[in-house]
């Protein structure tokens, strides 16, 4: 056998690709492995010229070291990522005594992904280290600290130079716990939150928790790996937790309190409630009683929503972010609502009320509603912490510009250090009182943030235990209101553009039926339907000109009713309004984004529901 037929034999079996070209750059041999590792068989490639080939490799790399090779007659190798093909290769170009040269192809893309791999470990290990959140350090068997990241310098305030090197013991602040711990590394063992304190470059002291291992070689102790993370404020919260126990206890009841005075005070808009509805039963509904009945429910009604508002924001109170609805006010009306409002409570407690409006009618420009809470936060507080049969004055004066009005008691009293406190939240009066009785929490608390909302101040005073109390309000005085020339109009749900063709979805069957009443008698036209479902079916039947939509409903929500109505073209003129109970800013968020033109909360006033209308 010649020794050209060994080469071939030889070629053939190789493994790496073999191509050979002639002086003018033509292809005149290429091995199996080539074929396979290019994927073009002979017959398409031999004889053929390199340009005519691989057109792609025009101005490449791999081009531009055949040229070398060929001009220079050096060999050369390199490494290059073929596009055409998506992978690694490594190329040994070699020239021939022929003129041309030899190719020898060697496919690392394996290798080389495995190499890259390799790479990007180590950095995204190196990585990990120096920007992980807790600090890292490694130390030798000796205590001499042979790595350090940055989170654990920034902690303790060194560069690197002032802590690579050193001994570990330098910077710990009791130093028997740093040989403990050495000990117990070398022994085999591993550390778990185990506390220590740290020196500081400033001299102040860290406490932090380390938890560390040991890299072991062949039974030799390399190093320790050491995760330091700073519990100093946690330390000096549990600090501080310890040495407040006593006024932990002292929140935890007074919010125990606050929950039993929640109760309370929502009770006492529902006992004129109630007895308005009880009258409604015995009179005729034309009468005077009645339109009395009903004017005392409806304030009180008003007076109920605001209050459970306010419940619900009760944060909102301490921020003084509550919204006033201000208008001109007569301030003898307010003290009437609030003396309707608290009436039961002092009736029940057989307490004798004076009231003293002066001589003058005096005009404010505030929230008639919230300017009531306050005045029966008063009232419910002096009937509260007076005896039965007790005397309770509220008097009405001006004092220049302001308003004042004062409500006194001859009860309980308040302690000399009790009165700092009385408008905080959450604030009851002694451990001495029952909470049958109820305590000075929410009340007067926002009692202070309405008036300070109005523009005004208001105070306690009291000359201590059994001498009674007094609260004074001062409020900015308006202009008097103009004479009204004629009764004003009862407002009614019916816009200026006449009746709608309403739907109203909502699971509560008494909601949905008692505000579809309310809106037939208004002159529109009214569909109910109580749940999700049945909406979705009801308003694609009649496409209304104003939906009415509960957000809450089991199976498909008002979310959802919205969202497939919005998808329907027919549905763009339509005005689909919430009417829920969900209030957060995030329910809201959820409501426009679902296509709600509106976001009404529950229980919706007659005029507000007209002005949507009027807008529809």
């Amino acid at each position: 056998m010649s020794a050209a037929s060994d080469t071939t034999d030889y070629l053939e079996g190789s493994l790496e690709g073999f191509i050979a070209y002639d002086g003018q750059w033509r292809m005149t041999y290429i091995n199996a492995a080539a074929e396979r590792i290019l994927g073009r068989r002979r017959d398409e490639v031999l004889g053929r010229p390199f340009a005519e080939i691989a057109p792609h490799l025009k101005g490449t790399l791999i081009e531009q070291n055949y040229q070398r090779v060929m001009r220079e007659r050096v060999p050369v190798s390199f490494e290059v990522l073929h596009h055409h093909y998506g992978r690694w290769f490594e190329l040994s170009v070699t020239p021939v005594r022929s003129g041309g040269i030899a190719v020898y192809l060697r496919d690392i893309d394996d290798r080389k992904h495995a190499e890259a791999a390799l790479l990007r470990s180590e950095r995204e290990l190196d990585d990990f280290f120096q920007n992980a959140a807790v600090g890292l350090h490694w130390v030798g068997p000796d205590g001499t600290i042979l790595r350090v990241n940055r989170a654990e310098l920034q902690m303790l305030g060194y560069e690197a130079g002032e802590y690579l090197g050193r001994n570990i013991a330098e910077f710990h602040a009791d130093a028997p716990i740093i040989q403990d711990i050495l000990k117990c590394l070398g022994g085999g063992g591993t550390l778990h939150n185990r506390e220590a304190r740290l020196r500081c470059k400033d001299g102040s002291i860290k406490d932090v928790l380390i938890s560390s291992n040991v890299l072991w070689e062949g039974g030799r102790f390399v190093h320790t790996r050491c995760f330091t993370r700073d519990i100093t404020e946690l330390k000096r919260a549990e600090r501080a937790l310890r040495q407040s126990e006593e006024s932990l206890r002292e929140a935890d009841r007074r919010k125990d309190e606050f929950l039993a005075t929640l109760a309370h005070e929502l009770r006492n808009p529902l006992a004129p409630i109630r007895h308005g509805l009880h009258l409604l039963r015995l009179v005729d509904h034309n009468s005077e009683a009645a339109e009395q009945a009903r004017a005392i429910m409806e304030r009180q009604t008003n007076h109920l929503v605001r209050l459970v508002d306010d419940l619900l924001e009760v944060s909102r109170a301490s921020r003084s972010r509550i919204e006033l609805r201000k208008a001109p006010l007569e301030l003898a009306e307010v003290v009437a609502s609030a003396v309707e409002t608290s009436r039961p409570c002092i009736d029940a407690a057989g307490h004798r009320l004076r009231i003293d409006l002066g001589p003058d009618a005096i005009s404010l420009n505030g929230d008639a509603v919230r300017l009531s809470q306050v005045l029966s936060n008063l009232l419910n507080n002096a009937a509260k912490y007076t005896d039965n049969g007790g005397e309770i004055a509220l008097s009405v004066r001006r004092d220049r510009q302001s308003a004042v009005v004062s409500v006194r008691d001859n009860g309980t009293g308040i302690p000399p250090a009790m009165l700092p406190k009385l408008f905080e939240m959450f604030s009851q009066g002694e451990a001495g009182r029952s909470r049958a009785q109820g305590g000075l929490g929410i009340g007067l608390a926002l009692a202070r943030a309405l008036v300070e909302l109005h523009e005004g101040t208001i105070e306690a005073r009291s000359e201590g235990p059994g001498r009674g109390s007094e609260f004074i309000v001062r409020l900015p005085i308006a202009a008097p209101r103009r004479a009204e020339t004629a009764a004003a109009e009862p407002a009614r749900l019916r816009g200026a553009k006449g009746p709608r063709r309403i739907l109203v979805v909502d699971d509560n069957i008494d909601a949905a039926q008692s505000l579809g009443l309310m809106l037939r008698q208004s002159g529109h036209q009214v569909e109910l339907a109580y749940d999700g479902l049945a909406g979705l079916i009801a308003a694609r039947g009649s496409v209304p000109d104003v939906i009415l939509l509960d957000i809450s409903m089991p199976g498909v929500d008002g979310l959802e009713v919205a969202q497939c109505l919005r998808d329907d073209p027919r549905f763009n003129p339509v005005r689909i309004v919430a009417v829920t109970g969900l209030a957060h800013e995030e329910d809201l968020r959820k409501s426009r984004a679902a296509g709600f033109d509106e976001h009404l909360v529950k229980p919706i006033s007659p005029e507000v529901l007209r002005e949507v209308l009027e807008r529809s």
